[in-house]
């Protein structure tokens, strides 16, 4: 009999729905550090499959969202150490770095700072559609597959692919507000750094 101290065990099913609970506020803390969404995603979709290896057996950790931006921001490092553009990247990655006050806990079990009302205006940018700013936020933030996204639309999985690559596009492009996260002095909705309404740049 297990211990009432014992990490509760569980399925790879259930260890999906915690992901897709906690993946959004994740993915927007390494954006907020590396300042690139697909370092970010790419690193939060390995440490899912870490998880599903290790939780089902181990046990669910103390903070599930502590643990995956810990565990995908530790694999964004290796991957960017081997990439001769992220050298530039890695200087930033003590942004996320916990305070002095927190130096006694474990690092994936401290609190995750929330970084993801700033996603939402960033997905939201006015040079995207209104298609694309939906889209995208479905796939960031509330942790769809591009798959599930397209069911959603009604439109096929490499259709949505594309209209997701080229939103990112727009809002990676220099001036765009992914291009200021890491600037502590920008408020936190990056609302300053949209352009007017009257831009001349079509929304896509």
């Amino acid at each position: 009999m297990r211990g009432t101290g014992a990490a509760p065990r569980l399925g790879e099913a259930e260890v999906g729905r915690i992901f897709r609970e906690e993946s959004g506020r994740s993915v927007a803390a390494l954006i907020r550090v590396f300042g690139d969404i697909d370092v970010a995603e790419d690193a939060v979709q390995e440490a899912f499959t870490i998880a599903l290896g290790k939780w089902p057996g181990d046990g669910l950790p103390p903070n599930p969202g502590g643990w995956i931006t810990t565990t995908a921001r530790n694999r964004a490092i290796d991957r960017l150490r081997r990439e001769s553009r992220g050298r530039e990247l890695l200087s930033e990655v003590a942004v996320l770095s916990p305070g002095t006050g927190d130096s006694g806990m474990p690092e994936e079990a401290r609190p995750v700072e929330d970084d993801r009302l700033r996603l939402i205006f960033t997905c939201c940018h006015p040079a995207l559609s209104t298609e694309a700013q939906v889209a995208l936020t479905l796939r960031l933030l509330s942790g769809l597959s591009t798959q599930e996204v397209a069911r959603s639309f009604l439109v096929t999985e490499p259709t949505m692919a594309v209209r997701l690559v080229r939103a990112k596009r727009k809002i990676k492009a220099p001036g765009s507000p992914t291009a200021c996260w890491r600037n502590t002095s920008c408020p936190a909705a990056c609302a300053p750094c949209w352009p007017s309404s009257t831009s001349s740049t079509p929304p896509g």
